[in-house]
């Protein structure tokens, strides 16, 4: 079954203090993840406060979290189909919950799931017309106050060929729900389809639980010996002074600028570069991830002539194994403040970027809007404006399937929305014997702020450094902050029209 894996973004470090005594008393003072007592007011989880705002703000629909799954291999029976649609919602609570604003901020609303079921039309299509209505159908904007955030749309092309289009807002889930919300929807479909209920183990923890923990973890802002407060402080002392916004060369600027209507390159790097940027990730302690977040750093540099540019990725947020199988949102930000002035070579400059990355990977849970708050910044630029975020997809092994003949496979739904003006979504890929076998993904960009020989050139410039550091390069940095010239990428695919 082909669906999205989790988003990966390497170890995490956590400081360990210096007296055994007192790194024993910080672990037992953290609480344990567990099922916790219901209070009358649920408040967002940190991971969800940047897309309430962005809803709140008027940029719900850019949040909107699109997947088409066709299905084939034997009759589908449609109406087991639609009941395991229920079924999911009733047993993963962010699919029917609602983020209404009070006076005391957003909450969460977990709507009874006899009463949150939403209306699924079936239609009949085509394969011709079937990208442009899955991308109509997944335009609409939610509205999170009063609205359970999931839609679906089944598109009947025979009786042995459906595709159910899935629409999710993102402050309902991240990358790495697809796997648990797509095992747990075949289930259920095969399970109805045997007229019975789907018999899956009870999750150890829902996301409520993990909200109300993640708060009792974190602290109270107002207490500045909390987890809360020292994260915050890490983060404005770390961002301090830093260039915002970054000077890219934009083909068109001004009122384009919150138009997330994107573009796509697809770029790929073959297995020997990956292969040979897995080594030099050993040799020096670091990570395929770290390795290519340094080449981000250094095309970002180049473009924008900074030598000092803030970048961002994200963090799963389920360290804890008791929230493997969740859906929801558990996924944040974080950023990576990069001093290219301050490596004289690549050796100093990829160990500067894996102390940055573990330090942020150190510090996951301070929201976007709290720190844009916090900082001495126009609060109309946004924190950062490049990220590249890196997944990780394990072959399956020969001869898996899935029972009942069924045949499962992701398709393009026409949606594709820039968010921030260079955006990498990249997949390290390995066979079923642990191998690499090559790392790709689409480079999007807003087609209001680039145009595509321009995300061209970013997208050769950042391939070609990948390349330098896989073979091995320890030279000076300051010939590379040199951005690629003005001709066509041969190692780049463009996709000027929506379609991902």
């Amino acid at each position: 079954m082909a669906v999205p894996v989790a988003a990966w973004t390497g170890p995490v470090e956590r400081k360990k203090p210096a007296d055994t005594a007192e790194f024993l008393r910080i672990v037992d003072a953290a609480p344990t993840l567990r099922r916790m007592p219901r209070t009358p007011r649920i408040p967002l989880a940190p991971a969800q406060e940047r897309m309430w705002h962005a809803a709140a703000a008027g940029y719900s629909a850019d949040w909107n979290v699109a997947r088409a799954f066709r299905i084939r291999g034997q009759a589908v029976n449609i109406p087991a189909l639609l009941g395991a649609i229920d079924d999911i919602m009733r047993r993963h609570a962010p699919l029917r919950t609602c983020y209404p604003a009070t006076a005391d901020g957003p909450v969460q609303v977990v709507m009874d799931a006899d009463v949150a079921r939403i209306d699924v039309r079936v239609v009949d299509s085509f394969a011709g017309e079937l990208t442009e209505r899955i991308a109509e159908f997944s335009g609409r904007a939610f509205d999170l106050g009063t609205e359970v955030p999931i839609r679906a749309r089944v598109f009947r092309l025979g009786a042995r060929d459906v595709v159910l289009a899935l629409v999710v807002h993102h402050i309902s889930l991240d990358g790495q729900s697809m796997g648990p919300l797509m095992r747990d929807l075949v289930t259920a479909y095969l399970a109805r389809a045997s007229r019975q209920a789907p018999a899956w183990p009870p999750l150890p923890v829902d996301y409520i639980d993990y909200t109300l923990w993640k708060h009792e973890y974190l602290g109270a802002y107002d207490d500045p010996s909390s987890r809360a407060s020292t994260q915050l402080r890490y983060w404005a002392n770390n961002l301090v002074g830093r260039p915002i916004p970054l000077e890219l060369p934009y083909d068109r600027a001004g009122s384009g600028y919150r138009d997330a209507a994107g573009a796509l390159l697809r770029v790929r790097l073959d297995a020997d570069i990956h292969r040979m940027l897995l080594h030099r990730a050993r040799q020096s302690g670091s990570s395929v991830f770290m390795m290519l977040q340094t080449a981000f750093a250094v095309a970002v540099s180049a473009f924008a002539k900074s030598p000092d540019v803030t970048v961002a990725t994200a963090v799963s947020g389920r360290d804890d194994p008791l929230l493997a199988d969740i859906v929801g949102n558990l996924a944040d930000d974080v950023l990576m403040r990069v001093r290219l002035d301050r490596a004289a070579d690549m050796t100093e400059l990829l160990d500067q970027v894996r102390r940055v990355a573990l330090a942020a990977f150190a510090n996951p849970d301070t929201s976007n809007p709290r720190l844009l708050r916090c900082l001495p910044q126009d609060p109309n630029h946004p924190l950062f404006q490049a990220t590249l975020i890196l997944q990780r997809d394990d072959a399956a092994p020969p001869g898996e399937s899935i029972p009942g003949g069924l045949s499962v496979t992701e398709v393009p739904t026409g949606v594709v929305r820039a968010k921030h003006d260079l955006e990498f979504g990249l997949t390290e890929h390995y066979d079923h014997t642990g191998v690499p076998v090559g790392i790709d993904g689409p480079f999007l960009y807003p087609m209001a702020r680039f145009d595509p020989e321009t995300a061209e050139r970013f997208a050769e410039k950042f391939l070609a450094t990948v390349e330098l550091i896989a073979s091995g390069y320890t030279g000076p940095i300051a010939p590379l902050l040199v951005s690629a010239p003005r001709r066509r990428a041969r190692r780049v695919r463009n996709r000027p029209a929506p379609g991902c």
